[in-house]
């Protein structure tokens, strides 16, 4: 993370709003002058609040997961990225350029080369072949056949699909269909990826396989992703980071760790209460420091500890302190004793939020 924390931002989303209604100006220039919440504008206008001020940037190589409830605006925040829909209010900004500026042959150009998307219904052309289902952004382009079809066998042999390029769609499995889907937005090479709940309606044995190969595929090829879920177990699964939405608001943004360790309020908190933190929370989260150490164990011999790493695991720690005669664990950074992990930080950890200073 901390590469990526540097990393190029390829799409900034600035406070937008998406309002649905008969009075959607009124309604967008009041929240723009008296910043009504969604209830009020329901209230006062009639009109739905889709998505309300979010904000979210997404970095060169990062998997970014939109997660929330139905309802909470997620999909709506996803059409969004690319001018499937308008925001009313806030700017969408791609690789620096204001995409609501962009006029209709610009548009489609970003759609076709830069952002490719895929559906939770994969919407393939039931005529045609798996080859040429995912040529099929190529073949709109006007690219002479030959070169988008190497282009789409290329893209379904990352997603193991190459033996089945003659097929037609009503052969293939729910997952299959969905890595035809997958293949159709690679052919085009985009930098960026959006996904809307594409795994959602496959058993949870192949939605576990899939999710795996798209996180695996998608650093490997280098690709940036937007992908909505409305289950935080696929978004930690998946995501670099996560956002949180409800009632259209982004409510938290954050790592697994930082989200499941930090609730931003009582919502987020009941999300993550049955969360196991065997591999989310890291050693440097539960590490007391030094010097604390030291003063509570006056004398005691840090090299006699065993050591680990602060990237390491409760799963981890728990399997380094078990196998050791000793009651604590050194976390070295550097060649450098950084912290110290006794049993009782370790337990908290798993049941509690984990506060440093817990054991001071």
């Amino acid at each position: 993370m901390n590469e990526q924390s540097n990393a190029e931002v390829l799409l900034d989303c600035q406070s937008l709003w998406k309002i649905f209604g008969n009075h959607t100006d009124q309604a967008i220039r009041a929240v723009s002058e008296q910043g009504l919440t969604k209830a009020e504008v329901l209230q006062k206008f009639n009109c739905v609040v889709g998505v309300a001020g979010s904000s979210l940037q997404l970095k060169r190589g990062e998997i970014f997961c939109i997660m929330g409830l139905s309802g909470s605006g997620k999909s709506t925040l996803i059409r969004m990225l690319n001018r499937l829909i308008d925001p009313s209010l806030g700017k969408v900004l791609v690789k620096g350029r204001d995409i609501a500026k962009l006029n209709a042959a610009e548009l489609r150009s970003l759609r076709a080369r830069e952002i490719g998307m895929v559906f939770q219904s994969v919407a393939l052309l039931p005529n045609r072949t798996v080859l040429e289902n995912a040529a099929f952004g190529l073949e709109v382009q006007r690219l002479p056949k030959a070169e988008r079809e190497a282009a789409a066998k290329a893209s379904l042999a990352k997603v193991g699909l190459s033996e089945w390029i003659d097929r037609f769609p009503s052969e293939l499995s729910g997952g299959m269909q969905q890595r035809v889907g997958l293949a159709r937005a690679l052919t085009s090479d985009p930098e960026i990826i959006l996904m809307d709940e594409p795994f959602s309606a496959l058993d949870p044995l192949i939605r576990r396989q899939l999710q795996d190969e798209f996180r695996q595929l998608t650093k490997e090829l280098g690709k940036s992703a937007v992908f909505i879920t409305h289950d935080l177990d696929e978004a930690i699964r998946i995501g670099d980071r996560i956002a949180i939405m409800k009632d259209g608001a982004i409510i938290q943004t954050g790592t697994a760790e930082e989200i499941v360790l930090n609730p931003a309020d009582q919502y987020v908190a009941d999300f993550v209460a049955g969360m196991s933190r065997l591999h989310l929370v890291k050693a440097h989260s539960v590490m007391i420091p030094v010097v604390d150490y030291l003063r509570l164990a006056p004398g005691a011999n840090l090299k006699s500890l065993p050591q680990t790493v602060p990237d390491a695991d409760i799963d981890m720690l728990i399997e380094t302190i078990t196998h050791s005669d000793q009651d604590a664990v050194v976390v070295v950074d550097d060649g450098q004793p950084v912290g110290v992990i006794t049993i009782r930080n370790l337990l908290l950890s798993v049941k509690d939020t984990p506060a440093k200073a817990e054991a001071a």
